[in-house]
């Protein structure tokens, strides 16, 4: 299935893998939670424990969830089960998370920075 990739501190890249629970696990590192910030029919898929984890870096802000640690993935929804990406949805989704975050934490809360090209 295609998915789209997103690690802390790079551009987000397509890769193909085999829908297998262990394989989901690992594009994140751990347990998967998945999220629905769209209204399109895609999911965000995390690492359940992220937050907790100090080992995992500051990645990107997802809407309507905020900012996520760790590497995610953005896949397709079917009416059981995860699929893979559309063209279209890849290149929407690689759109809107193409600039990396720098995450920077402040006594007031975390600024966020983004970085262009």
């Amino acid at each position: 299935m295609k998915i789209l990739v997103c690690e802390p501190g790079k551009h987000p890249y397509v890769k193909d893998i085999e829908h297998t629970l262990e394989n989901l696990q690992a594009e994140v590192d751990g347990y998967i939670q998945a999220i629905y910030p769209f209204e399109e029919e895609v999911g965000v898929i995390v690492n359940e424990e992220g937050l907790f984890r100090d080992d995992l870096a500051w990645n990107r802000t997802v809407e309507k969830y905020g900012p996520i640690k760790g590497t995610f993935f953005v896949c397709g929804l079917g009416f059981e089960d995860f699929t893979g990406l559309t063209d279209e949805q890849i290149e929407k989704y690689k759109t809107l998370f193409w600039e990396p975050e720098i995450f920077i934490p402040t006594p007031n809360g975390m600024v966020v920075l983004h970085i262009v090209d």
